[in-house]
């Protein structure tokens, strides 16, 4: 079974982004992946810098590497900040790609795929950013999925339940969490 880690790249309780990441995890589902859906304001992660790696890991990068590593896939949903990546979801790539101890190197990012996605208040939904996402994960060894999912208007394209309104975007949410399911069992094998 495809095992995928889930989480956004904004901390922000109402965050469209948490909203589109809860709709491509329950497609997900639907699709036959076995979905841990997080959310980063969970974990206490101080900006990286490695005079605090050096005096001691966080405990909850640990935790959160394990959690990566005990896992095939990522679904993420990130906002766009000026054009490119969050802090949060940079932040978080950068623990995670430290070696610490004896754990193999690049332990949370090894023989993993990622579905990238983005929701933004903007026309353009944050697609500015997706291929800068993507070329970081593919510079750390990581298959990304062609398909994206990028909505625009985010502050309308939810209902008051927090489910996508526009049917072509729930499709497309649809197809790539069924393509993101099959490409991770495909490398399993």
């Amino acid at each position: 079974m495809a095992k995928i880690l889930a989480f956004a790249g904004s901390a922000r309780r109402d965050s469209a982004n948490k909203k589109l990441l809860t709709a491509l995890a329950a497609a997900a589902r639907d699709a036959g992946g076995d979905v841990t859906q997080i959310d980063l304001a969970d974990f206490d992660i101080p900006l990286f810098n490695e005079d605090i790696e050096s005096a001691g890991v966080p405990a909850d990068v640990t935790r959160l590497k394990k959690l990566a590593a005990d896992h095939d896939a990522f679904l993420i949903s990130s906002p766009e900040y000026n054009g490119s990546i969050s802090p949060l979801i940079k932040n978080t790539i950068d623990w995670l790609s430290r070696k610490h101890g004896d754990e193999p190197r690049m332990m949370a990012y090894s023989n993993k795929v990622v579905a990238l996605s983005s929701a933004s208040p903007g026309g353009l939904g944050g697609i500015r950013m997706l291929p800068q996402l993507q070329y970081i994960f593919q510079s750390l060894g990581v298959l990304v999925i062609p398909q994206t999912v990028a909505v625009g208007g985010a502050f309308k394209a939810f209902d008051e339940d927090g489910k996508l309104v526009d049917e072509k975007i729930q499709e497309r949410v649809a197809a790539m969490a069924k393509r993101l399911v099959e490409t991770t069992r495909a490398l399993q094998k």
